[in-house]
């Protein structure tokens, strides 16, 4: 616990096996109150690794995709009591130390969410991240903050904490359950305007890390640009967009 709040890790899993030991071993646990992993039908031992572990583990009888899967970490992590929700993946690209840190920025009151920023500092690139993805980063951030009004580092890092309150406010289940989902969950939160810090964070590209191919990269990057002009849009008054509808239920979730 933090200042008598209870930190939930939750780690959205696909075919995380070979890395999620290694992940797990670095959580603060001196902090760090339940550690709960979403399986999303993985096709390796990923669930017996994390039941090895200890580890909380929900298991998808079928894939329900990335979003899909950050849908039932949420839900979950509620559930159990968390007042602040840490979003690692287990693919040991992020640095899990930093969890301590993440969630003192919100234990604060200072932020309602953190992004953990790869571009912040010179490390995106000296951590091996591919240069046509850095380059990407750079270009869809900054079309990013001239349509939303904001100064992010970078809106795609798959890092992040969250308040309870935050995850209690947003219509999730409108938002996409494919790679776009983080991208729309951060506009509903800039939206309903919750305060939004960034810490800088390394990064680890190699061969058991988790990454999206080339393609899938650029149907991310189009639905990232149809998030980020919806939300002009609709803060404009010009197009009402259901993703930012005001009384949208947020997640359903059982006392």
């Amino acid at each position: 616990m933090l200042h008598g709040q209870r930190i939930t890790v939750v780690l959205p899993a696909y075919n995380a096996a070979a890395t999620l030991e290694r992940t797990h071993g670095e959580i603060p646990f001196d902090i760090v109150d339940d550690v709960i992993l979403i399986d999303d039908a993985s096709r390796d031992a990923t669930v017996a690794v994390a039941e090895r572990l200890g580890i909380h583990t929900v298991r998808h009888a079928t894939n329900l995709g990335y979003g899909g899967n950050q849908k039932t970490c949420y839900r979950t992590a509620l559930e159990r009591g968390a007042d602040v929700v840490v979003m690692l993946h287990p693919d040991y690209q992020y640095a899990p130390r930093l969890v301590t840190a993440m969630a003192s920025m919100i234990v604060s009151g200072e932020y309602d969410a953190v992004l953990a920023s790869r571009i912040l500092g010179n490390g995106a690139l000296a951590g091996g991240m591919p240069l046509y993805k850095y380059v990407a980063n750079r270009g869809l951030t900054l079309v990013q903050n001239w349509l939303m009004g904001q100064k992010l580092s970078e809106y795609h890092s798959g890092y992040r904490a969250w308040s309870r309150k935050v995850l209690e406010s947003l219509p999730l289940d409108r938002c996409s359950d494919d790679f776009v989902f983080d991208n729309e969950m951060l506009a509903q939160a800039m939206h309903q305007g919750f305060r939004i810090g960034e810490i800088s964070c390394p990064t680890r590209y190699f061969d058991d890390a988790s990454s999206i191919n080339f393609r899938r990269s650029c149907i991310y990057g189009l639905g990232v640009l149809r998030t980020s002009l919806a939300y002009r849009l609709h803060r404009s008054g010009l197009k009402a967009d259901p993703l930012f509808a005001d009384g949208a239920q947020p997640l359903e979730v059982r006392p």
